[in-house]
């Protein structure tokens, strides 16, 4: 057994204390230093020589979190670490996972090759974009899945008449899987995009009326669809909505929407940090499942039953 070493970027430094807390170890010492220009350069203040070390960041734009992990894995890796696990909350750019129209990236992919190239050994995510982004890496992925959190709070909530429902026809399978845990029906709101960010139509697949329906999606931006389905079901029906989403991008104007949409309340995790405080905002954290996943990859047992 090596002895293990956790340390956190600058972007995800409260949940990085979450998890030490809840592993039962202090974040180790690290700097981040910046020249005038804003060049960053990591330096651990404490020896890592043949350490299992887990680096916690989130890699939501700016592109600094990336770049700084990077950075960090790379200096871990130069002072002789045995092992590097990045610990990726949000793993930003998965949304970029193939070509959906000519002469574009593949920016999963490249985030991929970036984070390999600078010398991780394994990474560990939660709830990707898309399931099959975890083919872009030769290494072990520990992909954790937010059902953990979520299905205790919707257990606690105890709702007569739940349903559960996908924004887009891309998040189908992750609401079936929370309608089959439940035992409930579930619909589909099918929409259709003219650019990035903005929805031209959507209609609702499935009945809804009389329902407490829970929208289920990975991640939330601006949050024009989560609110403009929450409208639409509200409007065939429905006694109540809300939402179940992983990672709280909200930019733009999410805020905003999200105050003045028709949600009961949003839930999501504190896998990216909030930026501003919200009345129908609710976040819990993942500290605790990241914390149990870590023990599991240094205690060399399964990661399965965490799982839902």
């Amino acid at each position: 057994m090596t002895e293990v070493k956790l340390f956190s970027g600058t972007n995800s430094h409260e949940l990085a204390e979450k998890i030490s807390k809840h592993y039962g170890k202090k974040l180790g010492d690290l700097t981040i230093s910046k020249f005038s220009d804003g060049e960053m350069s990591p330096s651990f203040n404490e020896s890592v020589r043949g350490c299992t070390v887990f680096l916690i960041q989130s890699t939501n734009p700016t592109a600094d979190n990336l770049l700084e992990l990077c950075l960090m894995i790379d200096a871990a890796k130069r002072a002789s670490a045995y092992k590097v696990c990045a610990v990726i909350p949000y793993y930003g750019y998965a949304r970029q996972d193939r070509k959906d129209r000519p002469r574009v990236s593949i920016a999963a992919k490249l985030i991929a090759n970036m984070l390999t190239s600078a010398g991780a050994d394994r990474i560990m995510t939660c709830d990707l974009h898309a399931g099959q982004i975890q083919g872009f890496f030769d290494l072990p992925l520990d992909h954790l899945n937010g059902s953990a959190i979520f299905v205790p709070y919707l257990e606690r909530l105890d709702l007569d008449n739940l349903i559960f429902a996908a924004p887009d026809v891309g998040g189908v399978a992750r609401a079936r899987s929370y309608a089959k845990h439940f035992e409930v029906e579930m619909v589909v709101c099918d929409k259709h995009r003219k650019r990035a960010n903005e929805v031209a139509s959507m209609q609702v697949i499935g009945d809804v009326e009389g329902k407490d329906v829970i929208l289920v999606d990975d991640l939330v931006d601006t949050a024009g669809t989560l609110c403009k389905a929450a409208q639409i079901i509200m409007d065939k029906g429905a006694n109540s909505v809300r939402a179940i989403v992983t990672h709280g991008v909200l930019s733009g104007k999410a805020y905003e929407n999200i105050e003045n949409s028709v949600l009961t309340e949003l839930v999501i995790t504190d896998t990216i940090p909030l930026k501003q405080q919200s009345s129908k905002i609710r976040v819990l954290s993942v500290a605790d499942l990241f914390a149990k996943a870590i023990h599991a990859v240094t205690g060399n047992t399964s990661i399965s039953a965490l799982f839902i």
